[in-house]
């Protein structure tokens, strides 16, 4: 098909602004060829960053340069079939997996960091390890993190209290892939939850979101998330009852603006 059987929309400019699926012209009553063929392979990289599996390995080698000990766990959905049609078991630890992390009797401390494959496998390879690495100098000073950072399989957001809760921690952080958009396979979400147990409500949750080069970069993302820990450990509360303020810090008078992330 050439060019000039394409008739442009009159808002094509707005396509230099937003990777999303607008002002795409036509070629009579239907779509141009080559957004058709742009369709499809967004689609089919959504569906590819559900079904992956995560490279268990390979985050795990990557954690370990950083200094930390790592754990695995696995939720009670066997497969990626029963995760997709049964959310409830990933929500709930593998029994063998609860015994394993009650055997370490960990002492009491701030944060249980908690990394799950989720709906996007593709964002925890991509972007998990490097989010941490920019979180971890501004925890340094003034968080205790629980002894080891938990890779979880098959896991939905609810796992990590079932795993903070064992680990005796004040607050669960779930690193996890969010669901796949056609221009967005691999954004990677941040769920904060303070006093964290089996059956939490979401409502007492905090989320980041859209965490990738694309969106929310690993410097602004580590910033906010150091915030939220911070203000949760310091108020004991998280979701509708602790609002993220932490933007007021970068626009405050004498911030020490050297020091804070680039949007």
């Amino acid at each position: 098909m050439t060019d000039d059987v394409v008739t442009e929309s009159p808002w094509t400019d707005w396509r230099s602004v937003t990777p999303a699926r607008l002002a795409l012209g036509r070629a009579g009553a239907g779509m141009p060829t080559d957004e058709v063929l742009r369709f499809g392979w967004a689609h089919a990289m959504a569906r590819d960053a559900i079904h992956a599996a995560l490279d268990v390995p390979a985050l795990d080698a990557a954690l370990r340069q950083q200094g930390r000990d790592v754990i695995e766990v696995r939720s009670q959905a066997s497969d990626r079939m029963t995760y997709l049609r049964r959310p409830d078991l990933g929500r709930v630890l593998d029994p063998e997996d609860v015994r394993k992390l009650q055997a370490m009797k960990a002492s009491p401390s701030d944060v249980c960091i908690v990394i799950g494959d989720g709906l996007s496998s593709l964002a925890i390879d991509r972007h998990a390890a490097p989010l941490l690495a920019a979180l971890q100098p501004l925890l340094a000073d003034h968080v205790r993190c629980a002894p080891a950072v938990v890779i979880a399989t098959q896991a939905r957001v609810a796992l990590a209290d079932e795993v903070a809760d064992i680990m005796n921690t004040k607050l669960s952080i779930m690193l996890i892939g969010e669901r796949p958009g056609l221009s967005s396979p691999d954004s990677l979400g941040i769920y904060i939850t303070h006093a964290p147990y089996r059956g939490r409500n979401d409502a007492g949750r905090n989320c980041i979101s859209n965490v990738r080069p694309e969106g929310l970069s690993y410097a602004m993302a580590a910033f906010k998330l150091n915030w939220l820990i911070r203000e949760a450990l310091r108020r004991a509360v998280t979701g509708v009852d602790l609002k993220d303020e932490s933007d007021l810090a970068l626009m405050a008078p004498g911030s020490g603006s050297k020091t804070l992330p680039r949007p």
